[in-house]
């Protein structure tokens, strides 16, 4: 696949109160709006984006569908924490483990509830320094990052994301060949691709 450039803006001294006025104006816009301590990172997303994005969530509940796993998807959902000046909406997240906590909720608030258990980052900027550094603060144990070409599994140790070979969310799984399918994207027909991945991983449970 063609990578596409995405466009992306960073802007600093921005106060927490313009960070939630914008979230207000542009929660129509196809953004993506990273907080950090007053630095603003607004992002728009590319086709290719938002394909990996869709195609990475959608293996993520094709392993859960064959698990037998049940999560809570939750999509972009903006998280805050206003108590760090923190914020931002991660390409896809998913609550698995404290799915319970967070289930039917209208409002997170991470002050109180858990945040999701694993996220989905798809890095075409390599921009992922500083939201790696929002989701380590918000708590988030688990991301799955992938930048066009790998795709790198990071457990939260210490307030930092290290990359890892096993899933936290799905441990008896052999990960190592996903991003082979995320290269196919755009390629391969996207149902086809689902279904050779689906086959994939029931031949992965049959060899447990």
């Amino acid at each position: 696949m063609l990578r596409q450039p995405e466009q992306c803006i960073q802007l600093s001294s921005i106060s927490w109160q313009t960070y939630q006025t914008l979230l207000g104006e542009l929660s129509e816009r196809r953004l993506r709006l990273t907080y950090n301590r007053g630095i603003l990172e607004i992002m728009a997303p590319s086709p290719e984006h938002e394909l990996y994005k869709k195609l990475a969530s959608r293996f993520v509940e094709t392993i859960a569908e064959e698990l037998r796993i049940s999560i809570y998807p939750l999509g972009s959902t903006t998280f805050t924490r206003s108590d760090l000046s923190m914020g931002l909406e991660p390409d896809e997240c998913f609550y698995i483990q404290n799915q319970s906590a967070v289930k039917g909720k209208r409002k997170i608030d991470l002050t109180q509830d858990p945040p999701p258990d694993l996220v989905i980052e798809i890095d075409m900027t390599s921009s992922a320094k500083n939201r790696l550094e929002v989701f380590a603060h918000i708590g988030v144990p688990e991301i799955w990052r992938y930048d066009g070409i790998f795709l790198t599994l990071y457990q939260l140790q210490n307030k930092t994301y290290v990359p890892c070979q096993q899933s936290l969310s799905f441990p008896t799984l052999y990960m190592e060949k996903v991003d082979h399918f995320l290269l196919q994207a755009g390629v391969v027909d996207y149902l086809e691709l689902v279904n050779s991945f689906r086959r994939w991983v029931k031949s992965q449970i049959r060899q447990q």
